[in-house]
């Protein structure tokens, strides 16, 4: 082979374009990983613009404020809880039908509530005109921070034997709605001795110096808040002493005008033994205030249609799981089951749905436990004195489906 004459590179020189050739590789290198680097910051920015914010995601539910208002252990017989968020919107809905669960004061099984599909809480307050708004305020936070819509139902305590002082009550519900409840009812059963002065039972009055003056101050301050008529005690003793019957009655609230000072007209159905559809049949009589289909009826057809219907206590009694036998005045629920209880207070909030003018459901009631003479308020509860709740999950269903 013949050898090249071309001059031989130095030592020196070699190293000197080894370095030179390193020293680009690095440079490159920098270059195209400032480009990279500038290409996914870019992308990242586009997305961030685009994705849904974090607080457009549901909210993990505060604990309650009450320090005895802790959750318990879900009761056997309910679903798996699902999470929801703050109530976006404040009072009733426009159209559907929501549902909620009458308290002792205080959420202390906010896990049952959630896992019955309820997105309500009602809470009972009995007014004075010593009164203060501390109740109020402690509920309604407390019901808020646990991400349910309120329901204040304002009443009298004691029970009424003197003219009630109106200018007083309203002044109160002012200061109430301050606090921005979703609702509050105004009063409650004033068709009967024991909420209203004896023998002085008038819709006019109810409407004139009690829910105009209520809806005017709770508006003029929270507009969002919705104002429920006071819901009577359904009966058919009429004698206008110890009772003025509840059908009489709400023809004299719409007579009154009261359809244009509320948001909705509150019932209550609390003495059934027959399911939700029956109308007829029970060895007590067929008055329409055993049943729930014709008492809803009469509430909704006597304001003649002018205003939705809010069940503020739907419930059923049973003596099942107590120790004593049912309070005598409490006889006709005597052979209520717990079963029972579970699969008519689905059928009504199936019922209440398909009727299309129902807002609000409230089960009287979540866990109250008092079982006495002439009181059996636990026998309502769906947390039963076993810890189980099979309502729970009968209304969930209910509820979503």
């Amino acid at each position: 082979m013949k050898r090249s004459s071309a001059p031989r590179l130095s030592p020196q020189t070699v190293r000197l374009a080894a370095l030179i050739w390193m020293g680009l590789v690095a440079i490159a290198g920098i270059a195209v990983f400032a480009i990279l680097m500038l290409t996914l910051s870019n992308r990242s920015e586009r997305l961030a613009r685009t994705e849904p914010t974090a607080t457009a995601q549901p909210q993990v539910m505060a604990t309650a404020t009450s320090s005895a208002a802790t959750d318990s252990p879900l009761p056997t017989g309910t679903v798996t809880p699902t999470l929801i968020p703050t109530p976006s919107t404040v009072g009733l809905p426009e159209s559907g039908l929501e549902l909620g669960g009458q308290v002792p004061g205080y959420i202390a099984h906010r896990d049952v509530m959630v896992s019955a599909g309820m997105t309500w809480v009602k809470y009972q307050i009995k007014w004075n005109p010593s009164t203060d708004i501390t109740q109020a305020q402690q509920n309604i936070a407390e019901g808020h921070s646990n991400g349910f819509k309120v329901l204040l139902s304002i009443s009298g305590d004691p029970y009424p034997q003197q003219p009630i002082d109106y200018a007083s009550y309203i002044a109160y519900l002012t200061e109430v709605a301050r606090l921005k409840p979703d609702a509050i009812e105004v009063w409650n059963e004033m068709n009967l001795d024991r909420e209203w002065p004896r023998g002085q039972f008038s819709p006019a009055d109810y409407v004139n110096n009690m829910l105009a003056p209520a809806y005017r101050a709770i508006k003029a301050v929270s507009p969002q808040t919705s104002v429920i008529i006071g819901a009577l005690a359904p009966t058919g003793v009429d004698d206008m002493v110890i009772a003025m019957a509840d059908q009489r009655y709400v023809q004299g609230l719409y007579a009154a005008g009261a359809a244009n000072y509320a948001d909705c007209i509150g019932v209550h159905h609390n003495s059934g033994t027959t399911a939700p559809s029956v109308r007829s049949g029970r060895p007590e009589g067929d008055h329409y205030s055993w049943y729930f289909l014709p008492t809803i009826e009469v509430y909704y057809n006597g304001m003649n249609g002018a205003l939705p219907v809010c069940l503020t206590e739907f419930g059923y009694v049973t003596p099942e799981g107590f120790d004593t036998p049912i309070p005598s005045n409490f006889a006709w629920g005597a052979d209520n089951t717990v079963a029972e209880q579970a699969a008519w207070l689905a059928e009504g909030v199936n019922i209440a749905q398909q009727l299309g003018y129902v807002r609000l459901v409230i089960i009287w009631n979540v866990d109250f436990t008092k079982w006495e003479e002439n009181d059996p308020q636990g026998g309502y509860a769906i947390l039963r004195p076993d810890g189980t709740c099979p309502a729970c999950a009968a209304l969930y269903a209910a509820m979503n489906d």
